[in-house]
């Protein structure tokens, strides 16, 4: 069952002093339910060596693992899922390779793609850029919660909120209808990632609560 609040989106160089590991055990220390791994430079054999790491750690604390785009890394690592893009591997075809057991999340950007996302298999929603971003070049016009909105009739699946959200602006996503939000830089460009990641888990979680 899918149950998250935070999902740290990562690659795996690192930033500042800190290696992409100890990103991603700050995260979880704070409370990230969700690590995925989304690098696009290192060769196959540098992302398992840097990535092998990250997932066992997930493993021993009972945190979600996934790969992004590369079906055949996240068989390597066994992970517990694969994301993929509206022009990425279909989610149906990946299911075939990674069995009922994993997790499929596609990204979707509008009504149309999140239809096209729910009949190719999709278990989760990314959907986004909410706000604008410079973290993905590719990431397109900001879509605001508003989207989650039209998302949120359409499907019962959890969404995922992705794109320029950090504290501050993350209790609109729930509030639209989003189960968690996934970040980037407010996470592993923060000066301390764990305060980072508990800041934002409690706006989510806050949102979250009935209101009176």
């Amino acid at each position: 069952m899918i149950n998250w609040n935070v999902y740290l989106v990562m690659d795996l160089k690192g930033h500042r002093e800190r290696s992409a590991y100890e990103i991603a055990a700050e995260a979880i220390a704070g409370g990230a339910e969700v690590v995925q791994i989304r690098e696009k430079e290192l060769s196959r054999p540098q992302f398992i060596e840097l990535a092998r790491p990250i997932r066992q750690l997930c493993k021993e604390q009972g945190v979600t693992f996934i790969v992004n785009d590369y079906l055949d890394l996240a068989i390597e690592l066994d992970a517990d899922g694969l994301h993929v893009g509206q022009d990425d591997l279909a989610g149906n075809e990946a299911r075939k390779s990674l069995g009922n057991d994993k997790l499929i999340g596609i990204s979707a950007s509008s009504i149309k793609e999140a239809e096209i996302a729910l009949a190719n298999g999709a278990d989760y929603l990314g959907v986004g850029s909410i706000y604008a971003t410079a973290t993905k070049a590719d990431a397109g016009a900001a879509v605001t919660p508003a989207l989650i909105e039209d998302v949120r009739k359409i499907t019962t699946l959890p969404i995922v909120g992705i794109g320029g959200i950090k504290h501050g602006n993350a209790a609109p996503v729930i509030v639209a209808g989003g189960n968690a939000v996934a970040v980037v830089s407010a996470i592993c460009n923060a000066d301390n990632p764990m305060e980072a990641t508990q800041r934002l888990k409690q706006e989510v979680t806050q949102a979250k609560q009935p209101t009176r």
